[in-house]
């Protein structure tokens, strides 16, 4: 009679890091954001609004009269995204408002994926801070994989305290 062991090796567990966002929820908050600018009694009267650019919507197009009202639709808008779960770094306020017959219009973009720069800073403060964690790059996105899951909860943590210019979301748990 032959016994035969098999020795089972404990899978490494893994997740993804992305720079994405929920488009239905981004939605919804710039339709909250509609229906507050026009019960608003600071802009009755006046061309203030909100509303997608495109069809695809990859930015929003933000009207006021003033720069006091862009900073309060702005405002109106962050807090409806923090309400619906979604990071506020998701809006590029690196453009300049343009101004036009008594009007300012703003386009904000939204930032979306992970460009090699972004995913290497990334990289390289989970390498720093635990080196037994292997984090690769995929593409725009980041697999990182440890044996335990711990290390991966704890890196989790990390990057959430982190102070990144983009919005990170955790996906693909394994």
């Amino acid at each position: 009679m032959q016994v035969v062991y098999f020795i089972i090796m404990a899978k490494d567990a893994s997740f993804d890091i992305v720079s994405d966002y929920d488009i239905s929820k981004v939605t919804n908050a710039v339709e909250q954001t509609q229906r507050e600018i026009t019960t608003r009694y600071d802009f009755k009267g006046t061309k203030a609004g909100v509303e997608f650019t495109s069809g695809a919507k990859t930015a929003v197009e933000v009207t006021g009269n003033n720069q006091f009202h862009l900073d309060s639709i702005l405002e109106i808008l962050r807090k409806k995204l923090a309400g619906a779960g979604v990071s506020q770094k998701i809006l590029d306020t690196s453009s300049e408002p343009l101004e036009n017959n008594l009007q300012i219009k703003w386009e904000l973009a939204f930032k979306k994926g992970l460009d090699q720069e972004k995913a290497k800073q990334v990289t390289k403060l989970i390498r720093d801070s635990y080196p037994k964690v292997k984090p690769q790059i995929q593409g725009e996105e980041i697999r990182v994989s440890s044996p335990k899951r711990d290390e991966l909860q704890a890196v989790m943590a990390l990057l959430k305290n982190a102070e990144f210019d983009f919005p990170l979301e955790f996906t693909n748990f394994r």
